[in-house]
C-alpha cells in the first residue's frame, strides 16, 4: 500500500556524524567567552583612556591586555590608538559601560576559576565604581 523508506532519516544520519564537526571542551569555551568580556572592557578602558588619561587606566590596559594575550594563546588583542576614539562621550555612561563589561568578565572568570582575572574585574568594578559615586552622589 505505502512505498518503503528508502533512504535513511535525517535523525539517524545526524546522529551517527558527531565526529564531523570540532567540539570544544567547557574550559575552551569559557576561555574564549572570558577573553571576550575582556577585550570589550579593553576597549573601553582605552576609550576611556582617551577621555580623561590616568595612570590607573594606563595600568588596568597593560593588565587587561596580558590576560586577553594569555587567554587567547599568545595572541596579543588589537587596540585603538588613544586619538582615534571621536566624540566627547559622556564619560560616567563609558565607566557604566566598563562596570557592566568588568561584571561579566567576572562572572564567567568566577565559573572558570580563574583566580587573577577574576581578581582583575573585582578591581576594574570598584574603580568604576568609585569613578562613579562623586559624580551621582552630585546629581541628587
Amino acid at each position: 500500500m505505502y512505498e518503503p523508506i528508502r533512504t535513511k532519516s535525517v535523525h539517524s544520519t545526524m546522529a551517527g556524524t558527531t565526529s564531523d564537526f570540532p567540539h570544544r571542551s567547557r574550559e575552551e569555551e569559557l576561555d574564549i567567552q572570558l577573553a571576550g568580556h575582556l577585550a570589550a572592557l579593553l576597549a573601553v578602558t582605552d576609550e576611556l583612556r582617551a577621555l580623561a588619561p590616568s595612570a590607573d587606566l594606563d595600568t588596568a590596559a597593560d593588565r587587561l591586555a596580558e590576560q586577553v594575550t594569555r587567554l587567547r594563546a599568545g595572541r596579543t588583542p588589537a587596540r585603538a590608538p588613544l586619538t582615534t576614539v571621536g566624540g566627547q562621550s559622556n564619560l560616567a555612561a563609558v565607566h557604566r559601560r566598563a562596570h557592566a563589561l568588568a561584571g561579566r568578565a567576572l562572572v564567567v572568570a568566577a565559573s572558570r576559576a580563574d583566580t587573577a582575572a577574576a581578581i582583575l574585574s573585582a578591581e576594574r568594578m570598584d574603580a568604576h565604581t568609585e569613578a562613579l559615586e562623586p559624580r551621582e552622589l552630585a546629581s541628587h
